[in-house]
């Protein structure tokens, strides 16, 4: 049985959506992102025609396209409708996985029985997901997935392109080494140093090569340069981490600015993780400089978390530890390593924004663990009363939020506690 994988790709997914809810923004160039000092979450094709692209700074995007209708975004919004595409996709196959919020991948090996040719069923689905949503998707099928995600990108917007074992050989004697996922800046240039332009140029050195130059990543290069991916569709994953960050519109070190935005970023956290029956032992503080330069810094607890006060006051006590007296343009917090629990352990990173190598950690010892309030030798009675306290009040306020809002109930700053 021939295997196929396709991949399916919502076309400016975010603009689209907008330009779906409101008629009036059709044909015009919408560009979705934050304020002025953060970076464009998506466009539409008719801002991409001046040159706006995802990921370029908002104040860059404003000069190209001055005339843009610029929107901060609702990613509620978005979620929702992402939904309603992955219940098509379960239509077709249960072998899905969702890779993001506007792409899926599916596992069309054998479907043929049931709806004709893999081109047929393509179309079909394309059909279908414009029927329930309004918005058209791009597909790409090929035997492996990598390749089904290139082809996903071949013809947009709406567009479908298939990539035939037989094709395959030639294809990669065109393709860019570029366009293989994973290959960034720096192995780019050590890529084209070495006289390699296209993936089929990889394996003209041995796979031990590679392995000795790149690691492991250098041997799934090698097997990406031959058209081999032995990835299957995972249905579903457990997700690694949930974060939430802001740019500033203008750059600043004032800790109470600093803490709100903290706070707002735990609730987003926290309520996201409750959602999902979520909770991590590492929580992560990212700060972003006025120079661009980036600096991590986590705790590691004992026990998991997902109380939004935990989040927020671990890491503002990550804040007060960095201790940054340079202005900064970025701030963050992330949850993340969910499992069992280990002992506490500090990380610390600076890294220049364009650092492609994982980040390096510095371990400091043992540290105190706001989150283990109960389950161990001897805990504090009055820790076990905030865990439930905890629990409690984020229950409330999730259930508020969730009937009413999410502006209708607004939390204070919390207080630190007197254990009374």
């Amino acid at each position: 049985m021939q295997r196929w994988i396709l991949h399916l790709d919502m076309d400016a997914f975010y603009a689209s959506v907008e330009q779906r809810d409101n008629p009036s923004l059709k044909g015009k160039p919408v560009i979705i992102g934050g304020s002025l000092r953060g970076v464009v979450s998506a466009a539409s094709y008719e801002a991409r025609k001046f040159g706006v692209r995802s990921a370029m700074p908002m104040f860059r995007a404003r000069k190209l396209c001055p005339g843009g209708i610029f929107l901060r975004g609702r990613m509620a919004r978005y979620r929702e409708v992402s939904e309603e595409i992955m219940a098509v996709l379960d239509r077709f196959s249960p072998l899905v996985e969702k890779a993001s919020v506007d792409e899926a991948y599916l596992d069309a090996s054998g479907l043929t029985l049931l709806f004709g040719p893999v081109e047929t069923m393509a179309k079909t689905l394309k059909e279908e997901v414009k029927t329930a949503t309004g918005l058209t998707c791009s597909i790409g099928l090929a035997p492996v997935k990598f390749l089904a995600k290139i082809a996903s990108d071949m013809q947009k917007p709406d567009g479908l392109t298939v990539l035939r074992p037989d094709m395959i050989p030639a294809f990669l004697q065109r393709l860019p080494v570029e366009r293989i996922p994973g290959v960034g800046g720096k192995t780019l240039s050590t890529l084209h140093a070495l006289g390699v332009r296209c993936a089929a140029d990889v394996p003209r050195y041995p796979r031990d090569f590679w392995l000795r130059r790149l690691g492991k990543a250098g041997g799934v290069l090698y097997d990406r340069g031959r058209g081999i991916d032995p990835r299957p569709v995972v249905p579903w994953q457990e997700p690694k981490s949930e974060s939430a960050e802001n740019t500033f519109a203008e750059d600043t070190n004032d800790r109470e600015v600093l803490r709100n935005w903290l706070l707002q970023q735990a609730e987003r956290v926290g309520a996201s993780l409750r959602r999902q029956a979520l909770a991590g032992r590492t929580i992560t503080l990212k700060v972003k400089y006025a120079d661009f330069r980036s600096a991590t810094r986590s705790l590691t607890m004992a026990s998991p978390t997902n109380a939004t006060r935990v989040i927020y006051e671990t890491a503002a006590s990550l804040l007060e530890e960095l201790n940054p007296t340079a202005k900064l343009r970025l701030i963050g917090v992330g949850v993340s390593h969910f499992g069992p629990g280990r002992k506490s352990e500090r990380q610390l990173s600076l890294l220049p924004e364009d650092a492609e190598q994982p980040e390096k950690a510095r371990h400091a010892g043992a540290a105190r663990d706001p989150g283990a309030r109960a389950g161990t030798p001897g805990a504090d009675p009055g820790r076990i009363r905030d865990k439930a306290r905890d629990q409690a009040l984020d229950a409330a306020i999730d259930a508020v939020r969730e009937r009413f809002g999410k502006d209708a109930l607004v939390r204070g700053r919390f207080f630190a506690d007197n254990d009374t």
